[in-house]
């Protein structure tokens, strides 16, 4: 299954394992550790990506990825941005080497660059939708998932997961593509 695409209407799919660079937070989107974090992940995979040219691996970056969550019952929408915790993470080709992450994270010109890790993780069964508009409208979107996955028999089972396909700093909200995906499990 292609990681980067996805139905406008909410579909079971499956995915294995996603290998990558990873940096993990809490705090508002475009706050001041998001942002942080967000250079030193971007400084990390642009030395890997030199450090892969170098070594015949070429490869273009990928559109970027987070994970998110809250540690209350509430739902994120009810909770200040600043208690949401986050992975934010670039997808790697299998032709990348361990080694060549270990050089790029060392040179990197960033001092969060520490924080960035090397992670493999599998969601398996997902429901996943293509949101077309603004982030702030995602709630929508997110009901439908929810009504999906009540037809279904299906409960949620790991973290909300969006794929930014457009620019991050798009405003136009004609142009915002966002592919909403959720880990999903049979309901007990």
């Amino acid at each position: 299954m292609n990681p980067y695409s996805a139905a406008d209407e909410p579909e079971l799919v499956e995915f294995g394992p996603a290998r990558g660079l990873s940096v993990s937070g809490q705090g508002e989107p475009g706050g001041a550790t998001y942002n942080t974090c967000f250079a030193a992940l971007y400084a990390v995979a642009g030395g890997l990506r030199d450090v892969a040219a170098r070594n015949g691996g070429a490869f273009d970056l990928p559109p970027l990825e987070g994970r998110w969550w809250v540690e209350d019952e509430r739902s994120p929408f009810d909770m200040p941005r600043e208690e949401w915790h986050w992975h934010l993470f670039l997808r790697l080709p299998d032709t990348v080497e361990d080694r060549w992450y270990d050089e790029a994270r060392e040179a990197a010109p960033h001092p969060a660059a520490p924080r960035v890790q090397l992670v493999t993780y599998t969601e398996g069964r997902c429901v996943q939708v293509l949101h077309r508009g603004p982030y702030a409208d995602e709630p929508r979107t997110l009901a439908r998932m929810d009504a999906h996955l009540k037809e279904t028999g299906m409960v949620a089972n790991g973290l909300h997961h969006e794929v930014y396909l457009s620019d991050l700093y798009e405003t136009d909200p004609e142009k915002m593509r966002t592919i909403l995906r959720l880990p999903v499990r049979p309901a007990v």
